[in-house]
């Protein structure tokens, strides 16, 4: 037996990831332990949960891998910090202690981790290797081009290469300050929202508005190549020396000072969202073109932030020049440890490896999952009213019944998932017929955005008759755009068309409105009975009962935590919402016959996108 760790800490999304004779063990990200959202300390919780599954301890280990070069990283920001000296004084004061203390002394923080039981060497690969290996690996390719976009790794903002076999080849990249993960982020942080979690927002806010700042942005901030490679202008950017991530110069060129936190959203923002996001496109198309003439394979795999921007990829899927395109699921940090644990399996220990279909991921469930016994003890010591069913089908019927009378249902089954998407163990699920379940979960129970749009899933074998996809075509993990079918769609009508920002909101575009965004697009997770059991079993009983082959599906969490990991983060968080059952694995509760069950009201924030 060989036992390979990886990890991933200190910067954003700390996991870990255990890989067994080239199998994946388990991979989880601390977050969801700590109940702290993008949790960047070390993954001590992880780290744990990972041996106790496969049953093994610190000294069985035979090589513990970080997903990054620490040294080289501190390379670039002193080169950084001089370069910019003594402008970023502040920066560097408030970045030096995490460094002194613990980043620079990685091998002692892992070894004190494992209790001191770990007494083999550390491998520690660059950044975008990591990444480039999460990406090829698991994947269903025996060869595919490689393509990895991110903020930055040690140099690193994008590369490309190729894997075949058992090994990857990076051959080119793009280096520090020239990102488009950072510009998009600084776009982000422009309209208001948290860098390295509003992405998302940003992204969901782009269909209201018009990219009228686009050739703007490419005239004054990023000269893009028709190879996708591009050079920003750092005048206009401040996160290479201060605290913010745009200066003055951004204010101006946009007409104003960046939108405070969890203020009154403006067309501005809109339309600047719809503007980036038209750039990013613009470049993550370049580049895959590029990248399939000079690798000539006919498959690509991605990976790092950008990776998660499902729009880009459904362009590249649909308009780009390959045939089949893999996204590892935790494309960011996280999925760095998976990385690197693979790595070394393939690359540097020469095992051999054989794509198998429909990849070696598993659907991503590599996290804990929890018996009947343990559900139902808890339950009872907190005086929980359930009722538990014995056999599958029933549950899935009679919890089928309830999404048709339109409850909102919070799903925890079998294995959580690894990455940043729910994908049908640890969800928030509704019909996606419903005209107010969008605004009602995004409101009441998410207590977020109701801008924010929310995904499908769909049984496999049906999901060529609600998108425009191919038959059979595979998205299990939620990491691709596709258009709802024409013949689904409800056109405008000309007073509709005139309507703009959160109005657009009001109009119900499809026979499925609870999932179609306002630009009649949907973010789709497909769902077969092989890899997602008892969820395919109660999409099929919904579709049985409702001729509907769909539901909606979103993450268990609220607005700023993590998404739930065992039945006691889900249990609290029904109680603290408007959520109308829960289901933990056998059992079901319902609001309305759970003792102290209370009504949670919207903050005001929340109250600019009700549309009551």
């Amino acid at each position: 037996m060989t036992a390979i760790l990886g990890i991933s800490a200190y910067y954003h999304d700390s996991a870990a990831a255990l890989v067994i004779d080239g199998e994946i063990v388990a991979a989880a990200q601390e977050e969801r332990f700590t109940r702290i959202k993008h949790d960047f300390s070390f993954p001590k919780n992880a780290i744990d949960y990972c041996l106790a599954q496969a049953g093994i301890t610190p000294a069985q280990i035979d090589f513990v891998g970080f997903y990054d070069k620490p040294f080289l990283k501190f390379e670039r920001l002193l080169e950084t910090y001089l370069s910019y000296a003594p402008a970023g004084f502040r920066s560097f004061m408030q970045a030096m202690p995490l460094w002194m203390k613990q980043k620079l002394h990685l091998p002692r923080e892992m070894r004190k981790s494992l209790g001191g039981e770990y007494r083999k060497k550390f491998i520690f690969p660059e950044h975008h290797e990591s990444h480039a290996a999460s990406a090829f690996f698991p994947s269903p390719f025996e060869e595919a081009a490689i393509l990895t976009f991110d903020g930055v790794g040690e140099w690193a903002t994008t590369s490309y290469g190729t894997g075949r076999g058992n090994r990857i080849e990076l051959t080119h990249e793009l280096r520090f300050p020239h990102s488009l993960g950072l510009l998009y982020s600084a776009f982000t942080y422009f309209t208001g929202f948290k860098v390295n979690s509003g992405e998302y927002k940003l992204m969901g806010l782009a269909p209201y508005g018009e990219p009228k700042y686009a050739d703007l942005i490419m005239e004054k901030l990023i000269d893009i190549k028709p190879d996708g490679s591009f050079r920003m202008n750092m005048e206009y950017f401040n996160y290479c020396q201060g605290l913010t991530m745009t200066g003055p110069k951004f204010d101006a060129l946009f007409g104003g000072p960046a939108r405070k936190s969890e203020s009154k959203l403006t067309q501005r923002e809109m339309d600047i969202a719809a503007s980036i996001q038209f750039v990013t496109e613009e470049v993550m198309l370049r580049a895959a073109h590029h990248v399939h003439e000079q690798t000539g394979m006919k498959n690509l795999c991605m990976a790092g932030g950008v990776a998660l921007n499902c729009v880009g990829n459904g362009r590249i899927l649909r308009e780009g020049p390959f045939e089949r395109l893999w996204i590892q699921p935790a494309a960011g940090d996280a999925g760095g440890a998976l990385g690197v644990a693979l790595l070394t399996w393939y690359q540097l220990l020469d095992n051999p490896r054989t794509a198998t279909e429909p990849d070696m991921q598993g659907a991503s469930l590599l996290g804990p999952a929890f018996g009947d016994a343990e559900i139902k003890t808890f339950l009872e010591a907190q005086g929980a009213k359930y009722h538990h069913f014995a056999d599958e089908d029933a549950l899935c019927d009679r919890v089928a019944d309830l999404i048709a009378s339109e409850k909102v249902i919070g799903w925890l089954q079998g294995r959580m998932e690894f990455g940043p998407r729910a994908l049908g163990c640890r969800s928030i699920l509704g019909d996606p017929r419903s005209r107010a379940m969008q605004s009602v979960m995004n409101l009441k129970i998410k207590f977020r955005e109701s801008f924010r749009p929310f995904a499908p899933s769909v049984l496999r074998d049906h999901v060529h008759e609600c998108f425009e996809m191919r038959k059979d075509e595979d998205s299990p993990y939620m990491l691709l755009v596709a258009p709802v079918k024409e013949e689904r769609q409800i056109k405008l009508t000309d007073e509709q068309k005139k309507l703009e920002g959160i109005d657009l909101l009001k109009v119900h575009r499809s026979d499925i409105p609870a999932i179609t965004h306002v630009d009649y697009s949907a973010r789709v997770q497909t769902v077969d009975k092989h890899r997602h059991g008892r969820y395919y079993k109660l999409i099929e009983a919904f579709r049985q009962k409702t001729g509907c082959p769909l539901l909606i599906n979103t993450s268990f969490n609220v607005r700023g935590e993590p998404i739930v990991c065992s039945p006691e983060h889900a249990y609290r968080c029904f109680m603290a919402t408007n959520m109308d059952v829960l289901v933990l694995e056998n059992y079901v509760l319902l609001k309305e016959e759970q003792p102290d069950a209370a009504a949670h009201e919207i903050d005001d924030y929340l109250a600019q996108f009700s549309l009551d």
